[in-house]
């Protein structure tokens, strides 16, 4: 069965979650401040971390900033309604997706359930991917620009392949969405714009342009090496 880590300093919301997870299959562990949170998170003793932003001792965004330093393990952040500026800067960080507060706990679970099944689905192919300067190994979800590796969160290379497997076609934020969260796009929603974003900021340009160009009103695309010419 999957360990989920929740760090939440709100301890009924804690036992209220544990129950009603272990009921779906998963072993709970919570903790309710940020060190010791921290702690628990870097023990690689978990499948995922289900991580509140404000937490005595170390905020959440804090703890998040150590662990993408050392664990890619996969974190869905918790957030209240309103903390817009927090939400974004947890995805640019490292999240993989979140929830705002008050949250219905089916959501959360599916939100969990959508994260695992992206972690642990073996690719379509396992061939190595190339375009351009890139290479994947879907395989050991590694990936090389110029034969540098580049350190890509399980998201960002999931996200990376989809591009790639379709370079030179336009990729609905749809349709990216359900294939790398695998959920539905929500209203307002700008995770996946996000995650596009830091993919742009990890590798930089092209020679000659830009590597994924968003198209207004329809999605993103990975520019093939003819077309950037």
């Amino acid at each position: 069965m999957d360990r989920v880590l929740i760090v939440d300093d709100d301890v009924e919301l804690c036992r209220l979650l544990a129950e009603r997870l272990s009921t779906e299959g998963f072993v709970i562990e919570a903790v309710h401040d940020g060190p010791r949170g921290l702690e628990r998170a870097l023990s690689m003793e978990h499948a995922l971390v289900v991580l509140d932003l404000m937490l005595p001792g170390m905020g959440g965004l804090d703890i998040l900033r150590q662990l993408r330093t050392q664990s890619p393990v996969p974190v869905l952040i918790l957030t209240a309604r309103g903390e817009d500026v927090e939400r974004i800067l947890g995805l640019e960080i490292g999240a993989d997706d979140y929830v705002p507060k008050p949250f219905n706990p089916r959501e959360l679970i599916a939100r969990i359930r959508a994260i695992l099944r992206r972690t642990v689905r073996t690719a379509s192919s396992t061939a190595t991917l190339v375009v351009g300067d890139l290479r994947l190994e879907p395989a050991s979800r590694e990936a090389w620009l110029n034969d540098v590796s580049v350190n890509l969160t399980s998201v960002e290379f999931t996200l990376l392949e989809a591009l790639l497997r379709d370079a030179g076609h336009i990729l609905t934020r749809e349709h990216l969405t359900e294939t790398v969260l695998g959920r539905k796009l929500g209203s307002f929603d700008r995770v996946i714009d996000v995650h596009v974003s830091n993919l742009r900021r990890k590798l930089g340009p092209a020679q000659g342009g830009e590597r994924i160009k968003a198209v207004r009103g329809s999605g993103y695309l990975f520019v093939s090496r003819s077309e950037s010419k």
